[in-house]
């Protein structure tokens, strides 16, 4: 069977064109034969990341970025989306990784996927309805800079700092300075010369005192050899010291603070008994109508004291020439004890 030009030329077009579509596709990152997972990611910048750069996962190849777009909008954080594909068979993204856009060595740009080890929240499904939320990493490039970049500026501050330092010992070393210095040494001349003429005169000072020194010296050596001396002396008067402490120790004190505490507990008894009612004394101290006896008694009694003293011939009757005075009638013995009792009065007052 026999084909025209025509259908021949016709086939291989159709199949040309196949192949332009599948190169470009493959070339674009897909697939050869297609049938990957498609991701959606959005970054605040691209960080360099351009279409048919690598996806990677622990420094391993798994996918590649199809389109990087500019999307705007309020949030800083979705400035730019990114579609990738996984093309590994069998390959999930748990829900918590994280997509790092940036550079991946010195010289590549790519995707890094940092797989979460917690698979407990899921996995993110294909599509953009479950886009990942990414975040641009640092490059090595901007990793030197921003070190260098404090030692640039502590570099320029210390080359400041030489430059200064040169001008100012420059300036020191010009005729002003010159002429300073040398008027600092002239000073210093005179300086060594007051210190020699003070050196002499504390020399001089100090051979002035020497024999007072020597004197002292002497004194205080008679004074240590008297104190040795009285070494035996003082010992024996300790000696003496110690024995009385020792036998002021030995004495019964106990037993005299015993008998002292016995009889301020016997007092405190008495008193307590009288403060009670209890007792002789209570009732001497508490009874009020004894009291005012007492009283009337001493009255009554220095009443008839008084008239005794007055009219002593109405106790005791006498005779006078023959003649008898009548009064109480008393026993010698009583007129007797009577007349001691007045004549102590009388001595008393």
């Amino acid at each position: 069977m026999k084909y025209s030009k025509e259908i021949i030329t016709g086939i291989a077009t159709v199949v040309a064109i196949g192949l332009l579509v599948v190169g470009v596709n493959f070339l674009k990152g897909g697939s050869f034969f297609g049938g990957d997972d498609i991701y959606y990611a959005y970054f605040p910048s691209s960080g360099g990341v351009t279409p048919a750069t690598s996806v990677y996962v622990n420094q391993v190849e798994i996918g590649k970025v199809l389109e990087v777009e500019y999307v705007g909008g309020k949030d800083s954080l979705k400035m730019v989306k990114m579609k990738f594909n996984i093309q590994k068979e069998g390959f999930k993204i748990p829900k918590g990784s994280r997509v790092e856009a940036g550079g991946i060595d010195l010289f590549s740009k790519g995707i890094i996927l940092h797989i979460s080890e917690d698979i407990s929240m899921g996995n993110y499904k294909p599509g953009e309805a479950s886009a990942i939320q990414g975040e641009v990493s640092v490059d090595m490039i901007s990793q030197v800079q921003a070190y260098a970049d404090p030692i640039t500026q502590q570099l320029q501050t210390m080359m400041g700092t030489v430059d200064n330092m040169v001008k100012g010992v420059s300036a020191f070393w010009d005729e002003t300075a010159t002429s300073e210095i040398e008027a600092s040494m002239r000073e210093v001349k005179i300086a060594i010369k007051k210190f020699g003429s003070a050196a002499e005169q504390i020399e001089a000072l100090v051979g002035d005192e020497r024999v007072k020194i020597s004197r002292i010296m002497s004194n205080v050596q008679s004074i240590t050899e008297t104190l040795k001396e009285s070494d035996d002396q003082v010992k024996h008067i300790l000696g003496n010291v110690k024995t009385v402490t020792d036998e002021m120790t030995t004495l019964d004190f106990k037993s005299v603070i015993e008998d002292a505490q016995k009889t301020l507990e016997s007092v405190n008894a008495v008193l307590e008994a009288a403060t009670n009612g209890n007792g002789t004394l209570a009732k001497l101290v508490n009874d009020e109508a004894l009291y005012n006896e007492l009283v009337e008694t001493n009255v009554d009694l220095q009443r008839l004291l008084k008239d005794l003293q007055l009219h002593p011939e109405r106790y005791i009757h006498f005779s006078v020439i023959g003649g008898k005075v009548k009064g109480a009638d008393f026993t010698p013995d009583e007129e007797q004890e009577l007349k001691d009792f007045v004549d102590e009065r009388k001595k008393g007052n």
